[in-house]
């Protein structure tokens, strides 16, 4: 998935929310369940879920099922691809004088 700036509002606001952003750091780590990110965040299995399916459907996680389980998988090349996205706007010429203003 590419990330252009027009979706970049998205998927950062999304990151912006503490339990999602500890989400995604445990998943850059390791592939986790559901049951792994309750014991680790200490919060309820549905609260988890739901963090979990806001990241699914904007594609910052992925699914692997594993038997009775299902694991998440953090989709680095999203991820990067915002990397990518705050670094143009970063490296982004400024024009070299002002607008007039009136």
């Amino acid at each position: 998935m590419r990330v252009d700036l027009d979706t970049s509002p998205t998927l950062l606001k999304l990151l912006g929310d503490p339990v999602r952003w500890s989400i995604v750091q445990r998943l850059a780590a390791e592939d986790l369940c559901v049951c792994h990110l309750v014991e680790d965040l200490g919060l309820a299995q549905p609260l988890v879920s739901h963090h979990l399916r806001a990241l699914r459907n904007a594609g910052i996680v992925a699914t692997e099922p594993c038997g009775a389980f299902t694991y998440y998988l953090l989709d680095r090349a999203v991820l990067a691809s915002l990397a990518d996205a705050l670094t143009e706007l970063g490296t982004e010429p400024r024009r070299p004088l002002r607008r007039a203003c009136g």
